[in-house]
């Protein structure tokens, strides 16, 4: 008779030993916060040549943990420094610790979420975070939804909801409206949701970069006088660009005369909603049809914290429900909806508790003051920028972002927004991004790091002043 135990070696550690791994993981993390601020705010120098170790077979025998930490420690150095202070480029996510440890509390205890049975409280959890962000959006308490890896699957499912939701089953005459400023995964969750690249319309903007609602409306009567069917308009809050959130109000009004979906995208800016006189900055919100959000932006989760909130849960349903025997067993507690029934998703992790937990322990007026910090910190970047004569602000802040162009006395302004970027961000304690509006080259700061304040800041007006100046002096 053969042996009941396996002879090879344990994946279940022993009560010390277990304790010892956490311990070591726990060093390399403290080490690695704690050192945050002091780290360079990018460094890829020697990259290439790191990324060659890695391409490597799977070994055959285990290594100890040590060891695999010290090669971990130069790979995550040879980054963007995304969860440190001086990261002002595209839009940040900090990373709070305390997300951290729920996602290291939900993949130790490994429950299945996917359906409620299963595990009917922890599936409540996600439930409730969704409700939260419902109320925080003044959406009604019937509202649902369903937390993504991030808003490019977020809107996906958003453009699947508002198809099943507006148009029949052959949905191939449909158009979907964006502005020239949305997002790209927009017309690619468009894409993948099966329309032709034909029938996502960018309508123009205004010059602070936000949605014409006469040109949508126009754009509209046009594509239903050819036979097409309108059937979704997706308003940003806060794009990536300019940090521009179009107006609201209007593009209601134009869709409601249509009966088309409204879809907010609002992963970078809703969640602005939160601070005093937040309802101001995208008014009428609450009447969008679906919005999504990125807890990974607004509320400093790590990468991968989407979510996505339909006024109706009913279209969700409709749109993403499959049905299978072996399904039998499990069906939803009274009271509660499975998420696989409004979700793509059958298998999923418990991915509430990343947001869950650091809102209990935190508590959201902490949160609201962070975001509150962020927009006055984009108010003072902004007076402090637009008074340097070699460089223009394109608009003053609706948000948390400044953009600004090149402005020498002579010479190229684009030439001379390339080499200025060039030499701030070479300094390594602030990195910026860059974009191209209108064929002139825009320099960008995103203010949105927790870990980010006031002195931070200041060194980037400081760098962006006397390389600047120093430019000038060389004469380009």
């Amino acid at each position: 008779m053969s042996s009941s135990r396996n002879s090879a070696p344990p994946l279940e550690p022993g009560a010390e030993e277990l304790q010892q791994l956490i311990e070591m993981c726990s060093r390399f993390i403290i080490d690695h916060l704690t050192s945050l601020a002091d780290q360079p705010s990018w460094d890829l120098e020697g990259s290439a040549s790191l990324v060659r170790t890695f391409q490597e077979p799977a070994p055959e025998e285990g290594r100890a943990l040590q060891e695999i930490l010290e090669r971990l420690g130069p790979a995550v150095a040879k980054s963007f420094n995304t969860a440190g202070p001086g990261y002002l480029a595209f839009i940040p996510g900090g990373g709070i610790p305390s997300a951290a440890m729920a996602d290291f509390l939900a993949c130790a205890v490994n429950r299945y979420t996917g359906v409620a049975a299963a595990a009917p409280v922890l599936s409540q959890i996600e439930s409730t975070t969704v409700d939260w962000m419902a109320a925080m959006m003044g959406f009604p308490s019937s509202a649902g939804g369903f937390l993504t890896s991030g808003g490019s699957l977020s809107n996906l499912s958003a453009v699947v909801t508002a198809r099943a939701a507006r148009l029949p089953e052959n949905f191939l005459d449909g158009t979907l409206y964006v502005s020239t400023e949305t997002h790209l995964c927009v017309a690619k969750a468009a894409r993948i949701a099966g329309f032709p690249a034909d029938s996502v319309r960018e309508v123009p903007v205004d010059a602070r970069y936000r949605m014409i609602p006469s040109a949508l409306e126009d754009m509209i009567r046009a594509d239903a006088g050819r036979g097409k069917q309108p059937f979704l308009v997706v308003p940003s809050v806060g794009t990536t660009n300019t940090g521009a959130v179009d107006p609201l109000p209007d593009i209601l009004d134009v869709a409601r005369r249509h009966e088309m979906w409204v879809h907010a995208d609002a992963a970078y800016g809703g969640f602005f909603r939160l601070v005093p006189g937040g309802d101001a900055l995208m008014p009428r919100i609450g009447e969008c049809d679906s919005i999504t959000l990125d807890p990974h932006k607004g509320l400093f989760l790590p990468y991968g914290t989407g979510c996505l909130l339909v006024r109706e849960p009913a279209h969700l349903r409709k749109a993403h429900l499959g049905a299978a025997a072996y399904m039998q067993d499990v069906a939803a507690p009274q009271g509660q909806i499975s998420l696989n029934e409004i979700s793509p998703e059958l298998s999923k992790d418990f991915r509430g508790l990343r947001l869950w937990l650091p809102v209990m322990l935190h508590g959201l007026a902490t949160f609201r003051e962070h975001l509150q910090e962020k927009l006055e910190l984009a108010r003072w970047a902004y007076n402090e920028i637009k008074d340097l004569p070699f460089l223009e602000m394109l608009d003053e802040p609706q948000l948390s972002v400044l953009a600004f162009a090149g402005r020498p006395p002579h010479g190229d302004g684009n030439r001379f927004g390339v080499e200025l970027l060039r030499r701030v961000n070479a300094r390594r304690r602030v990195f910026l991004s860059s974009t191209v509006m209108d064929g002139r080259y825009i320099l960008r700061i995103c203010i949105l790091n927790f870990r980010t304040h006031r002195d931070r800041v200041e060194e980037a007006v400081t760098a962006l002043r006397e390389e600047g100046q120093r430019l000038l002096r060389e004469g380009a």
